[in-house]
């Protein structure tokens, strides 16, 4: 059976279908499975031995054109080597028009999709041949599963989810340079994220650095792009005791640094989702986002997040006049990271 996943980026979301390919992958150990994804969403993706042809595009072609329809000859072009592989099926996990299109000019024999009420942009389901209902209350690596569940008729985990990144020696030696830096015992922090809605203060993670050394003992690794440098400086002056590295690692350099964490704490950001994939402790800060549909799987992990304010409720506001969702105290952060080290080294004594 040829299979081809529609699950173009961000790279958090990325992430979030990665236990589907696990998944299937195990189902269905003779399935050939391909993945179209951007270009810039690609790196996590690349190199994986289950997947058999990575197609990566740049739908920002598509952007440029003026009508969906002036659009579609454009794609085609960077689909043409789909043509002659007759896939059985393709998943839409993406839920646009644009991800619906790719899978129909794919010429899969079935295309599935999520039905309307789960769809981004509902008008995508015409371009499916079936719709599957699922929950809208779920995480969203449970709503992918079920997709992929229904449409292929596999078992898929309810738990301990599998998230197939395949890093080399590179990226492990990039991980081993910083800890060379902080010594066995580090934190990761990690102030960026994709909207402003969802950034806790960068002085306040400064703050948190100083507790941090103080009360634990730990280095504070600070992670960014390099397109937020200055927020990562923002955090450096912010802290007294300097007990801060700042770092730009690759995505999967990133991915080994986060394996040796003694805790992990961001926003809802791709670096978060990478260190839950990781297997890192979490505490995460979130605003206008859901933890439980964002956040982490793992029940050890936690989320500090307002919950009495009577705007929270999923509002996924990119900018807000009311901005108090991420008006978290230091202190508040660091009880839910003490809470988080003591399960972590809980497990540690039991497994010992």
């Amino acid at each position: 059976m040829k299979i081809l996943i529609v699950k173009l980026s961000s790279i958090g979301d990325v992430i979030h279908t990665l236990p589907v390919l696990s998944a299937i992958g195990a189902a269905l150990p003779d399935a050939e499975i391909s993945w179209v994804v951007e270009k810039s969403s690609a790196e996590i993706l690349r190199n994986n031995p289950i997947i058999a042809h990575l197609i990566e595009i740049d739908t920002r072609a598509m952007r440029r054109k003026k009508t969906f329809g002036a659009a579609l000859p454009t794609t085609g072009r960077q689909l043409r080597g789909l043509r002659g592989e007759k896939f059985d099926v393709a998943l839409d996990f993406q839920g646009l028009l644009k991800s619906a299109a790719i899978a129909k000019l794919s010429k899969a024999t079935r295309r599935y999709g999520f039905a309307k009420k789960t769809l981004r942009e509902p008008s995508s389901r015409f371009l499916l041949d079936e719709t599957i209902e699922v929950s809208s209350n779920i995480h969203i690596i449970r709503k992918n599963l079920a997709l992929a569940q229904k449409a292929l008729n596999i078992p898929v985990p309810d738990e301990n989810f599998v998230f197939p990144i395949f890093s080399d020696s590179k990226h492990a030696q990039e991980a081993e340079q910083i800890i060379a830096q902080t010594g066995a015992h580090f934190a990761i922090l990690n102030p960026a994220g994709g909207w402003k809605t969802k950034l806790w203060s960068a002085e306040k993670f400064g703050r948190l650095a100083d507790k941090l050394w103080q009360e634990n003992g730990l280095t504070s690794v600070v992670t960014t792009a390099p397109n937020e440098k200055p927020l990562a400086e923002k955090v450096l002056k912010s802290s007294e005791s300097g007990k801060i590295i700042l770092t730009m690692p690759s995505l999967k350099g990133f991915y080994e640094l986060a394996k040796h964490a003694e805790i992990y704490v961001g926003g809802d950001t791709a670096p978060t989702h990478l260190a839950v994939a990781a297997g890192a402790p979490v505490v995460g800060i979130f605003g206008p986002t859901e933890w439980r549909r964002n956040g982490s799987p793992n029940a050890d992990d936690i989320c500090v997040e307002r919950t009495d304010i009577d705007c929270r409720t999923d509002c996924h506001r990119r900018t807000c006049s009311n901005w108090i969702c991420l008006d978290i105290s230091v202190e508040t952060v660091l009880r839910a990271v003490q809470i988080r080290l003591e399960k972590k080294n809980e497990k540690e004594v039991n497994i010992g």
